[in-house]
């Protein structure tokens, strides 16, 4: 190879890596310490005495309606974070959901990482996944959380376009583990930021271990009686005080 042709090739990898780390870069406010730091936002960081309270993956007529019984028991509303896929299958429990009181979010389409999307296939997908939300539910949702929780830059300009708000996490309870228990969970969500953060979990174990829904589930009354303690209200995202941003990707 010639000088020419190696300085070329040099460029041409030096650029690759520049638009890989461009593309990447988001994913780094996926680290939770950090992006407390820096996004607090983002994080889900808002309003000190309370706690949001937010599942993911579903709605799955295996455990979403026992959720619904338990948070309708503790007189809990939350967020769902619901797949388009899942909701295609169960359309009518995603208006359950949502007649319930609880506030619908968008957690894609398909349950892949967003760095592995192109910007295109990015946007195609949150837009196909909160289509399918909204007319299943009967609610256009205004929060989007990307599966693993992973950002790129071409998702949050995708959900900016889209009108929704992104917004990740400051505790979670490890509940997709096939070794979790009630007990770990809320121990778990315990050691992250609840004052004032927003909690994951599951409700469905379409992407976890089987059946390890059942330990999110029975860590609920164990984290009612935590936030009682902490003298913590517990509610939806957007009654947790964060404003409406849509400026991430500007």
């Amino acid at each position: 190879m010639s000088g020419r042709s190696a300085a070329l090739a040099a460029a041409g990898t030096g650029l690759v890596a520049v638009a890989a780390a461009a593309h990447a870069a988001p994913s780094l406010a996926s680290i939770s310490a950090l992006r407390r730091r820096v996004t607090p936002a983002l994080a889900g960081v808002g309003d000190p005495g309370h706690v949001a309270l937010t599942f993911d993956d579903g709605p799955d007529p295996a455990s979403t309606p026992r959720f619904l019984e338990v948070l309708a028991e503790l007189g809990w509303r939350a967020t769902f974070f619901m797949l388009g896929d899942m909701t295609r299958r169960a359309p009518g429990l995603a208006a359950e959901v949502a007649a319930a009181g609880h506030e619908i979010g968008l957690h894609g389409d398909e349950h892949l990482s967003m760095l592995r999307r192109r910007p295109s296939a990015a946007f195609d997908d949150i837009c196909r996944g909160r289509d399918t939300v909204a007319d299943a539910s009967g609610v256009e949702p205004v929060w989007f959380r990307p599966p693993y929780g992973t950002l790129s830059a071409g998702s949050l300009r995708a959900a900016r376009r889209l009108g929704l708000d992104t917004v990740l996490w400051t505790a979670w309870g490890r509940d997709w583990r096939s070794q979790a228990t009630p007990e770990t969970v809320a121990h778990d969500v315990t050691r992250g930021r609840i004052a004032g953060g927003t909690v994951l979990l599951h409700d469905s174990d379409c992407t976890s271990a089987p059946d390890c829904w059942h330990s999110a589930l029975g860590a609920l009354p164990l984290l009612a009686d935590v936030f009682a303690e902490r003298g913590l209200r517990v509610g939806p995202v957007g009654e947790h005080g964060i404003a409406r941003r849509r400026s991430l990707a500007a």
